[in-house]
């Protein structure tokens, strides 16, 4: 039976007119459309529609309630989409967590919203046209740089990593990240895109002088992002010391299989050999006299360029911690004979009994030369946020380290580790007073399926590469393992679902990057000033007659 209308509060029933709905699924619409520009399809064209479209919106709003229902529509359409593959992680344990399966996605993209939300209202302190719209993409932008302080940290899907297009084509449009950084790119991304797009609309409140300009002003930064781009691409050059020659192993194991402790032995000689094999393509590379067939024997004189070996995250598949099995981590060096180093992915116990998820650096003679704890948790995988009421994590989840170090190991240049997902944090990556020469990034990205989750985290390591001018060697359990040099340019890498090693050179890293100097100082200043200029406000002063 229908209820009378006077059941429902005016401010209720004003949400379900047939206006507001087709306000509601347009704007749900377009963040989910925006979406389509993040890797792995990076269909840019689709972001002028999109946030032409809500800039349209934003410039004839005159509540700031509109404008910010608009704009949390738009952002939990775009992370909802954008963040899709967070399901497989649940699917993993259906059988426990089947009534968790839709509040991943959903659940993220509900807290993430109000970073969309908050810039859409408070760029109505602008007046409409040109200002509004560059103060909304100052304020996008600066809201997104906040999801680095949202629990332990949530930057994922930055839209700057929209331009890590695989190939030349990407090699170039990224280039810039070296001076301003990925939320650069994110600004002048969001501003050329929601400029252009009203641009191209009809009733935006832009003349069409303005709108001519902004065009024409539009494809000519394009064409200079492209020209600027393409000549640091092509000219920067490496200096120094090259890098060590890099081996991957990507071992594919199912994470059905590690989560049930399955199989152990098989996975630790899958890893054994993947080792022994990779080390073999190191040694050719090096020109260096293969290791002996029995991995027992003595190991070959270093005389080349040092080699190390990396092991995804969490790989070492012990019942016990490899912290306290000395006879693995020997077994595990004398099958890597002729590397200087193992960095292996292995769960850890600090002296206060606390777990942490570390990477571990094996000497040659399997003690544990240093070592490195992961710093930024991943919220609801490895830590609990105090107030969720249900336990989900289990053991309350691990201890985090202390942030970003540089290690020093006999006979390598020093590098700088990352554990998962610790690599989207731009600006955050190094040990700013102790610059590594390369970066090593150990994941396992099992738990996400074959979907768009593992591509946007690879594009997220390439972008890295080219913030700090630094290579780096990416080992995933099953995949994409990858190796990138200081433009962030592919020099090697292991698709999706394949078991094998491959052995890298790396190069040299690049000089320091002004984005590498300064970090996040820099597309702060921008933000701010850019908003500044946008709302403060122009009186127009009449000369007084004489």
């Amino acid at each position: 039976m229908r209820l009378p209308r006077f059941f429902l509060p005016p401010s209720v029933r004003t949400c379900f007119t047939p206006t507001s709905l087709r306000f509601t699924g347009r704007m749900l619409g377009l963040g989910v459309l925006a979406a389509l520009a993040l890797p792995p399809v990076h269909f840019l064209p689709v972001l002028l529609f999109s946030f032409g479209l809500l800039g349209k919106t934003l410039n004839t709003a005159t509540s700031w309630k509109r404008a910010a229902w608009a704009g949390g529509l738009f952002g939990f359409g775009f992370y909802a989409a954008g963040l899709y593959w967070l399901i497989h992680a649940v699917l993993i344990r259906a059988d426990e967590f089947w009534w968790f399966v839709p509040f991943p996605s959903l659940g993220c993209a509900l807290i993430l919203a109000p970073t969309a939300a908050a810039p859409a209202a408070l760029s109505l302190l602008a007046p409409p046209g040109v200002r509004r719209l560059g103060a909304f993409a100052a304020l996008w932008t600066l809201a997104d740089m906040s999801r680095t302080f949202l629990f332990s940290g949530f930057t994922w899907n930055a839209l700057g990593s929209c331009l890590a297009i695989p190939g030349v084509v990407g090699d170039i449009l990224i280039q810039p990240a070296a001076w301003v950084g990925e939320d650069g790119l994110t600004l002048c991304l969001v501003l050329l895109s929601t400029l252009a797009g009203v641009a191209c609309l009809r009733g935006s409140l832009l003349s069409p002088r303005i709108r001519a300009f902004i065009l024409g002003g539009g494809a000519a930064a394009v064409l200079v992002w492209a020209m600027v781009g393409a000549v640091r691409f092509y000219t920067v050059t490496p200096s120094g010391e090259e890098g060590p020659i890099a081996v991957i192993a990507q071992g594919n194991v199912p994470e059905t299989e590690k989560v049930g402790r399955l199989n152990p032995r098989d996975i630790f000689l899958r890893y054994l050999r993947l080792t022994h094999d990779g080390v073999q393509q190191a040694l050719a590379l090096d020109h260096r006299p293969p290791a002996p067939e029995n991995p027992a024997d003595a190991e070959p004189e270093n005389t080349g360029r040092p080699i190390v070996f990396l092991w995804p995250e969490t790989s070492f598949p012990g019942y016990d911690l490899l912290q306290d099995s000395p006879q693995a981590r020997a077994i595990i060096m004398r099958w890597g004979s002729g590397a200087e180093a193992g960095l292996i992915g292995a769960l850890r116990v600090d002296e206060q009994g606390r777990y942490r998820n570390a990477m571990l650096a094996l000497a040659p003679d399997g003690t544990v030369e240093d070592f490195y704890d992961k710093a930024r948790l991943v919220p609801f995988g490895e830590y609990q946020p105090p107030f969720i009421p249900l336990q989900i994590v289990p053991q309350g989840g691990m201890a985090s380290g202390p942030g970003p170090r540089t290690l020093h190991l006999r006979g390598l240049p020093p590098v700088g580790p990352l554990i998962c997902y610790e690599v989207i944090f731009s600006g955050d990556v190094t040990d700013h007073h102790d610059r590594p020469r390369w970066l090593a990034n150990i994941t396992n990205d099992a738990w996400f399926g074959n979907s768009a989750g593992p591509r946007q985290h690879l594009a997220s390591v390439r972008l890295r590469a080219v913030e700090e001018g630094l290579p780096i060697a990416r080992a995933a359990n099953t995949g994409i393992s990858a190796v990138y040099d200081g433009r962030g340019h592919l020099l090697h890498s292991l698709g999706w679902n394949r078991t094998a090693a491959f052995a890298v050179p790396l190069p040299a890293p690049l000089p320091a990057t002004l984005f590498g100097l300064y970090g996040q100082t820099i597309p702060l200043s921008a933000c701010i000033i850019l908003l500044v200029v946008c709302i403060s406000r122009i009186r127009n002063r009449k000369k007084s007659p004489k």
